[in-house]
């Protein structure tokens, strides 16, 4: 039998490989089992679907309700949204058996035909983007189903963000009026662009101002974290030195994916050591930073030059606050004409972010590669 590697880093396993987070597992629940919508704020790769999922599994939660997650963060406009979510209602529903999926499915009249089943008589999601001719009917039909659906839904929609960026730009007032009319459903709007989820739940002139509770998430405490690794790596023999672990802890800021990744790979190491140190986690990141050398570089061929100099300074400096500062611009030969052309193309082409006043890079691993040379 295959030995599973405890250190999950895409999807949800089971709450015995979810670290922590119970206080904020509580929280959810109890906002939803009191028919509060959530809005879920932090930033990306934190733990936020995998809160949600964890809280899909309380039993209180997986019994009573169907519990529906859609990630919408590459939907570009409407027509793509109300594809996304439903697709992920058909998905969630397919394993209740057929008298669930089959009153779904008789809602969606404007998509009926598109429909197709397998050998075995299962629903697949065969619609194509075109045949969603009316978007804003299929998005009632999909309504009038979690409304008249045979228990209460809850529905996680991941990087609800960026909706404000369709070029249709009623959606937010759109969204808003069906989830206020919809009785039986409700909804966990998680993002990660916290300035705007704030403006989008907090702003008077919003549709969805004061609509939902505010939840955020910080890092999962570094001791809890340690003993969630220890338990598992027992597992192999192996242990992590608290020194080890402080060093991987703070080198990632306590990003919940990161941390998990580097101890998948310790897990996993061909090393008969049954102490990791620091010079383990080096070589583990140095081991992972290697393997996505290549996608990097391509990654790279896709920035002008004075983009690519712009994100190499700013994963020099870190944590810049001001990219059009003197010292910051003479400290790496940069043109105050050069930031500002590059500085949107990386924001909006999520190579960057800029989060309470500070610019960094999304993607630790490529920050580190960066740094490297």
């Amino acid at each position: 039998m295959v030995q599973l590697n405890p250190f999950v880093i895409e999807g949800y396993l089971s709450p015995e490989y979810f670290c922590d987070r119970v206080e904020e597992t509580a929280l959810l629940t109890r906002h939803l089992t009191n028919r509060c919508n959530v809005a879920l704020i932090a930033p990306r790769r934190l733990g936020k679907s995998g809160l949600i999922y964890n809280c899909f599994q309380q039993e209180n939660i997986r019994e009573q309700y169907h519990c529906i997650y859609i990630d919408i963060y590459d939907t570009k406009n409407l027509n793509e949204f109300v594809y996304a979510l439903g697709k992920g209602i058909l998905t969630a529903l397919k394993p209740k058996g057929r008298k669930v999926w089959e009153f779904f499915l008789n809602m969606l009249q404007s998509l009926k035909s598109t429909i197709s089943f397998d050998i075995n008589g299962n629903p697949e999601w065969s619609v194509g983007l075109g045949d969603i001719q009316a978007p804003d009917i299929t998005l009632d039909e999909i309504f009038a189903y979690l409304e008249q659906a045979d228990k209460p839904c809850l529905v996680a929609i991941d990087e609800f963000q960026t909706i404000a960026n369709y070029p249709e730009k009623t959606v937010e007032a759109t969204l808003r009026k069906r989830i206020q009319n919809c009785h039986n459903a409700n909804f966990v709007f998680s993002g990660s662009k916290r300035h705007m989820m704030a403006l989008m739940f907090t702003s008077l002139s919003r549709p969805f101002y004061h609509s939902s509770s505010i939840m955020g998430l910080e890092a999962i405490n570094e001791q809890t974290y340690l003993e969630f690794a220890n338990h598992h790596l027992a597992r192999n023999n192996k242990e992590i030195s608290a020194a080890a672990f402080t060093y991987l802890y703070h080198h990632f800021d306590g990003i919940t994916w990161y941390i998990q990744y580097v101890l998948n790979m310790l897990y996993t190491s061909i090393s008969d050591k049954s102490l990791l140190q620091e010079d383990d986690v080096r070589m583990a990141i140095d081991g992972i930073l290697s393997q996505q050398r290549f996608a990097y570089q391509a990654l790279l061929y896709q920035l002008t030059a004075k983009q690519k100099l712009l994100l190499i300074a700013i994963a020099q400096e870190g944590k810049p606050f001001s990219l059009m500062s003197q010292e910051f611009l003479q400290k790496y030969h940069l043109g105050a004409s050069t930031v500002q052309g590059a500085v949107k193309t990386l924001l909006d082409r999520d190579f960057i972010t800029q989060d309470e006043g500070v610019y960094q890079l999304c993607d630790k691993f490529l920050e580190l590669s960066l740094r490297a040379g």
